[in-house]
């Protein structure tokens, strides 16, 4: 029976700083997950060498798989520590469960497991994903919607921008401009929105630029790390009908813009 955890962390005190590796050993507690382990280093930051270390640095913040702040890479898988339970995600060595924790390499590295996701939300700007209105006013009721799409907007909505379909699409890296899998499903999710349709064009437009859907490779990796069980796939494939009816029309004069 396991009576310790050990877990091997990669850190790198800044982006410009080579990174290392440092080991820490705790007790073993039923249902502790990678967050209660790191909180219990930070009490005692000593490593299995002995010596007294910074803290390690982290992110944390609803400790229920909603915020998305803590994804990092957990034994090689891409997920949320909160949920990552030890018993589920270490490797049992004799009596030790041992964990290694990585950060995400799409993103600049901050500190240890702390990476920078702008670039995310900079992306949700790009794709304009709001809704947009003139005023707070009431404007009655809205407009009945078939339940189909009500559910896949739902679901499209569910999205928290961890970055983990990001860290695993293998077209997110540096010779790509891709705009990334979340960007997608948001693009689609405010597409199918009755006022934000008024943005479409818009979207579309970023989503046939150099940035957009052609870049995507099927690999499906996306729609397999979600924690969220975003339809990524199903975004992706609607994002391109609509982009190619788009630019169709638009060859056509057809469009709005074509047609002005």
């Amino acid at each position: 029976m396991a009576s310790k955890i050990r877990l091997k962390i990669q850190r790198q005190s800044s982006a410009s700083e080579k990174p290392f590796w440092d080991s820490f050993e705790i007790p073993f507690r039923e249902n502790m997950n990678v967050i209660s382990t790191l909180m219990e280093i930070r009490k005692n930051p000593v490593n299995t060498d002995g010596k007294l270390v910074e803290p390690v640095a982290w992110e944390a913040a609803c400790l229920e798989e909603v915020c998305g702040t803590c994804t990092m890479i957990v034994n090689g898988m891409i997920r949320q520590a909160c949920t990552a339970l030890i018993e589920d995600v270490g490797e049992l060595q004799g009596d030790t469960w041992v964990v290694e924790l990585k950060p995400m390499r799409k993103f600049p590295l901050v500190r240890d497991l702390i990476v920078d996701r702008s670039s995310m939300f900079e992306n949700l700007i790009k794709i304009q994903a709001w809704v947009p209105i003139d005023g707070s006013y009431d404007r009655g009721m809205a407009q009945t919607q078939d339940d189909r799409v009500r559910k896949l907007r739902y679901e499209l909505s569910r999205c928290m921008t961890c970055g983990c379909c990001m860290e695993a699409c293998p077209q997110v890296n540096e010779h790509t401009k891709f705009i990334g899998p979340a960007a997608v499903g948001q693009a689609l999710l405010f597409n199918m929105h009755p006022v934000g349709q008024a943005l479409k064009e818009d979207r579309l437009d970023v989503m046939t630029s150099e940035e957009g859907i052609t870049n995507c490779g099927n690999a499906q990796n996306c729609v397999k790390v979600c924690p969220k069980e975003v339809p990524l796939t199903l975004a992706i494939a609607e994002i391109n009908r609509e982009t190619t009816v788009y630019k169709f029309k638009s060859w056509l004069g057809l469009g709005n813009r074509g047609s002005a």
